[in-house]
């Protein structure tokens, strides 16, 4: 097996050192990761400018290839470029703090692994919660597992999980859920500010957190009773329900748009 890996935290980031060091030992492995942090960066792709590559070694050893752009970036060029081989997995991570509910729209370690689903290639994404430091070798044999039971259960193209893994220092997880997605929107508060040339600015904070969740069976809530959280995730945004709707009553409603 082969498995591409890749992050938003920049190819230098502990979270992908301990990722691709976990799964080396269960497959060949090629890095391919930007050459800065990306968090926040969404689906975001480079086309107005070229996307610089180059070779990174971390300790006198060849690790991977940083790209001077974004994480889809890194797998579209990964894949079709850098790799030795078309890789059989896309795993992204292991961001430094969860990726949750609404998170996997802004995520750029969850757009890494939908790009590869573009492709054709099944992906895992992996965070881990925020608190008492990052254990990330610890999270990359949480990581290393559930990539060889997705594995044994059958990957197939476009398949995406999304998994998030509980804070490390208050003990081992208390197991594996499979959950949906939460909805619960952040509560967003700026800080405002004022420029030396008077010009007022905004700043977004991180006090605001999250709107009450009600339904407990969801990645945001058994993440925070201390589960492991696998989400598998689709990329087609279609609102089956209101297509249906709209296309039945658009047409009955009228023959087109008014003209004046």
């Amino acid at each position: 097996m082969r498995i591409l890996v890749s992050n938003d935290d920049g190819i230098l980031a502990p979270g992908i050192a301990a990722l691709a060091d976990a799964l080396a030992q269960v497959a060949e492995i090629d890095v391919v990761a930007p050459m800065s942090g990306q968090s926040g960066a969404a689906h975001a792709i480079t086309f107005m400018t070229p996307l610089i590559t180059e070779r990174i070694s971390v300790g006198g050893r060849p690790f991977g290839w940083g790209v001077d752009g974004s994480p889809a970036d890194c797998v579209k060029v990964g894949v079709h470029e850098l790799c030795e081989a078309r890789p059989d997995l896309v795993v992204s991570g292991i961001n430094a703090g969860s990726n949750l509910g609404v998170d996997v729209i802004y995520s750029g370690t969850v757009a890494a692994a939908v790009e590869a689903a573009f492709i054709g290639i099944p992906s895992i994404a992996f965070s881990l919660e925020v608190g008492g430091g990052f254990d990330f070798a610890g999270a990359g044999r949480h990581a290393r597992e559930i990539v060889l039971r997705a594995v044994e259960l059958g990957i197939s193209p476009g398949m995406v999980l999304n998994v998030n893994i509980p804070r490390l220092d208050r003990g081992e997880p208390r197991g594996v859920r499979v959950v949906p997605q939460s909805t619960a929107p952040w509560t967003d508060s700026y800080d405002r500010r004022t420029d030396p040339r008077g010009r007022t600015y905004f700043w977004l904070g991180d006090a605001g957190g999250r709107a009450a969740e009600d339904d407990p069976d969801t990645d945001l809530m058994a993440l925070r009773a201390g589960y492991v959280t696998i989400t598998p995730l689709q990329y087609d945004l279609t609102q089956y329900a209101q297509l249906e709707h709209l296309q039945s009553s658009w047409v009955a409603g009228g023959s087109g748009p008014t003209r004046r």
